[in-house]
């Protein structure tokens, strides 16, 4: 194998694809990134695959001989960070042989390696028709509702964001069992987003949030409008997206029937500047990070307000008065002041709605003009 490649695109393809190397690998070939010189096509392609998370990218390169090995994800990911960049880099190495020489302006470096023959193969799934999904679209998706996923492993289901979809759009879903977050999606398909021959057909998987939010920083990190084609089929789930593969596990069981969750009806609803909520329930928060998380919020119909206040035992307490709008009968109602926080990031909107009926029933959040998102979050028992 030789080839020679830019410093800034091997050392940023370097750091994409390391993020699915394992930290604690079962095998030691696990700790090493494959590299793939094609002379044909002339491109340098690099892969990190832990056994769950595959990610595969590639980059120009003018390989004068084709070839294959594994490196070091970690020595070689930093003696290349430190190269300099005005330098190009030379790889080689002899047939049969597992070391490689990397040469730049500032020296020559020779790293052990072992076969390509011992890396496991990427499962990469691309049987039937991809079905095509906007990589903004998904990307709004995901970063929706990753946040809410568990990290529990006792609950495996539950640490994983369920994908669902069907001719109407795609609809992503997350819940720790304390919170749920929900956003339906109208405009994920592009034209031509399902093929004929999916086009009755559904997705219906869960894929762990540690390769979503992969993906997520994939298609956050560049911008492209090519579509992104997904492949589901026994058990892998694979992304591809311009010149990048992501390829992931699913998770195995039944998803919860989150939407029986959501009440039909409610007879409380509180309108409030979502900003001005979320720097209130900041500052209460500092008192009730010192005691259980609890912030109370009482509404008061009359005075069109609502009262934010924590109390720690010992400590102190605090309150604040936000103007709202609000609608129904007055209502305390407490929550975990974390979980209230994070949906609230979530959403864009200027104004948000909290729609309620009594103290220990699910209350959701909406954004005001922006259809599609849902977040419920289950209050906590106050002992008065």
């Amino acid at each position: 194998m030789k080839l020679v490649c830019s410093q800034a695109e091997l050392s940023a393809s370097l750091q994409l694809v390391s993020r699915a190397v394992a930290s604690r690998p079962t095998h030691p070939v696990l700790a090493n990134v494959l590299l793939t010189a094609d002379a044909g096509t002339g491109r340098l392609s690099l892969t990190g695959f832990d056994l769950s998370l595959g990610i595969q990218t590639s980059l120009a390169a003018a390989v004068e001989a084709s070839g294959a090995i594994t490196l070091p994800a970690k020595m070689f990911g930093e003696i290349v960070s430190r190269l300099s960049a005005d330098s190009p880099i030379t790889l080689s190495s002899d047939e049969g042989s597992e070391q490689v020489d990397l040469t730049s302006s500032s020296g020559t470096y020779q790293m052990r390696g072992m076969p390509a023959e011992d890396f496991p193969e990427l499962p990469l799934v691309q049987s039937g028709e991809p079905i095509r999904l906007d990589p903004e679209v998904l990307v709004k998706g995901l970063r929706a509702t990753l946040f809410a996923s568990s990290s529990d492993e006792a609950k495996q289901i539950l640490t994983g964001v369920h994908l669902g979809l069907d001719g109407q759009g795609l609809e992503c879903a997350a819940t720790d069992g304390h919170r749920l977050a929900v956003l339906k999606l109208n405009h994920a398909l592009p034209e031509q987003g399902l093929p004929e021959a999916a086009a009755g057909s559904t997705v219906d998987v869960t894929v762990p949030a540690r390769s979503l939010r992969e993906l997520e920083r994939l298609l956050s990190a560049r911008q492209s409008s090519e579509p992104v084609s997904l492949f589901c089929d026994r058990g892998q789930v694979v992304f591809l997206w311009s010149d990048q593969v992501l390829t992931s596990r699913s998770l195995d069981g039944t998803y919860p029937n989150y939407r029986q969750l959501i009440p039909d009806s409610f007879s409380r609803q509180l309108q409030v500047d979502r900003r001005a909520l979320i720097a209130a329930l900041e500052r209460v928060a500092v008192l009730a990070d010192q005691h259980n998380n609890v912030v109370k919020i009482v509404s008061d119909p009359l005075a069109g307000q609502l009262l934010i206040s924590a109390d720690a035992q010992d400590v102190g307490s605090g309150s604040e008065s936000l103007a709202a709008v609000v609608s129904g009968e007055a209502i305390q109602i407490a929550f975990n002041v974390r979980y209230l926080i994070d949906g609230l990031k979530a959403i864009s909107a200027d104004q948000v709605e909290l729609h309620c009926n009594a103290p220990t029933t699910p209350v959701i959040l909406v954004p005001v003009g922006e259809p599609g998102f849902t977040y419920l979050v289950m209050p906590v028992q106050i002992r008065s």
